[in-house]
């Protein structure tokens, strides 16, 4: 079976090298499962800097554990890399120390799987010092048990002056040297993560809202548009790493913290989630979700399923979930919106990028927002003016009324926030005399 041709043009500037994408049909795996998965791969090897050339796909009822696609078809493969000097062969599964080996020798090329193609692709976008290291912690606990195809003109044994002693191979060190550098790199990521636990409690009365999505799902547009910060926008997957947060004002008075994150992605490497956990910390600790979907994509509602499952790997599933359906102007088949607004009850569907209905969003989440929230009607003296500014910190100020020497004031507080107002009107100098009138919403 000859792979299937591939056309598709690369737009950076980067060096750019030729491969072919592999993958396996098996019992769990269906043919059009796989075609959806090795579409994305060429997408993922793209922003990689790889130019695909052919798909190539084989049927077994399992994946070989010497060769993953068994030794007959890697040397019809072996034949089409040789003659069309193909550099890399990219493969859409996790491939063992021993299968890589075993490929390297047959192929006689690059060898790459799905998670070390992303961590390649993270670490060429990391920007920032935390979300550098992220990547390197990732990609060493990647490589660890890799070393010995790696690194295998390394294992010369060495010995005397400077060394561990006789006996011990060149790759015992690099592995001592890897296991060094990732205890370095988790002990700074916890450094990281105090630091933005302190920049949370400064900000802890405000209500956060962390948009989460499939990566290329509009996020980032999404994200400029409300808040109208300069943030990277590209049509390319994995272009946002970093997460940005900006204060955003969406209802009369009310201020809400509004925060873009790293999108999700099919077989997302587990070393990489753990590793942007201090990254993806605005997500766990947010009291509202905005799941961006872009719905012109054929395969919408999986990429929906593949996202509810990372965050259920966060400890974020049980967090208030607002649909957003983007994109809505690429939409060949209107009735699309129909189809996902039945099955998905209480979504909204915009357009980032041509501004459509942001408002309707916006309102929208104000209401979930408000739903999880108390009024009350408070007394104050005038004089008291730096404890009603303070109110504006921990909850929406919804009206004043000035009677004499007093300040009758009407505010919506977010349930989280209860204790904090009970503190700030301890502070009251009527403290005993306030007059509370709570409503809730049930």
């Amino acid at each position: 079976m000859r792979p299937e041709p591939v056309d598709l043009k690369f737009h950076s500037t980067e060096e750019i090298e030729e491969g072919i994408v592999i993958g396996v049909t098996t019992r769990s795996v269906p043919k059009a499962l796989l075609e959806e998965y090795l579409d994305e791969l060429v997408l993922l090897a793209d922003t990689a800097g790889v130019t695909v050339v052919h798909k190539f796909s084989q049927d077994r009822s399992s994946v070989d554990r010497a060769t993953y696609i068994g030794s007959g078809k890697a040397a019809e493969l072996a034949g089409v890399i040789e003659e069309e000097k193909i550099r890399v062969a990219i493969f859409d599964d996790d491939l063992a120390p021993v299968q890589v080996r075993n490929l390297e020798k047959l192929l006689k090329c690059k060898i790459l799987d799905r998670s070390g193609l992303i961590l390649d692709i993270f670490a060429a976008r990391a920007r920032t010092k935390e979300a550098m290291t992220q990547v390197e912690l990732a990609q060493l606990q990647y490589m660890l048990p890799r070393l010995t195809r790696q690194w295998t003109h390394l294992s010369k044994q060495y010995g005397g002056v400077g060394t561990k002693g006789p006996g011990e191979t060149q790759i015992e060190t690099d592995r001592r040297a890897i296991r060094t550098r990732i205890s370095h790199l988790k002990k700074k990521l916890d450094g990281i993560s105090r630091e933005r636990e302190v920049q949370r409690r400064g900000r802890e009365g405000l209500t956060r809202v962390a948009m989460v999505g499939y990566t290329n799902a509009g996020k980032s547009t999404l994200f400029r548009a409300m808040t109208g910060a300069d943030v990277l926008v590209e049509d390319r997957l994995f272009a946002t790493l970093d997460t940005t947060v900006r204060k955003i004002t969406p209802g009369q008075g009310k201020n809400v913290l509004l925060s873009d994150t790293v999108g999700f992605i099919r077989k997302l490497p587990a070393h990489l989630v753990a590793s942007f956990r201090s990254t993806l910390s605005e997500v766990v600790e947010a009291d509202l979700l905005l799941h961006v979907v872009d719905l012109s994509h054929a395969h919408a509602a999986d990429q929906i399923g593949t996202v509810n499952e990372t965050l259920k790997a966060l400890g974020a599933d049980t967090k208030p979930v607002l649909l957003v359906f983007n994109k809505i102007d690429k939409l060949a088949d209107r009735s699309r919106i129909n189809l996902f607004a039945e099955r998905f009850a209480g979504s909204v569907f915009i357009s980032a990028e041509r501004n459509i209905n942001i408002s309707g969003l916006s309102e929208k989440m104000m209401e979930m927002i408000d739903e999880d929230s108390i009024e009350r009607t408070l007394n104050f003296r005038q004089s008291e003016y730096g404890l009603i500014s303070k109110l504006h910190d921990i909850g929406e100020l919804l009206g004043t009324k000035y009677t004499g020497d007093r300040i009758e004031v009407r505010c919506r507080v977010p349930r989280k926030n209860e204790e904090q107002l009970q503190k700030l009107l301890s502070r009251s100098i009527d403290s005993n005399e306030l007059n509370f009138k709570t409503h809730h919403r049930d």
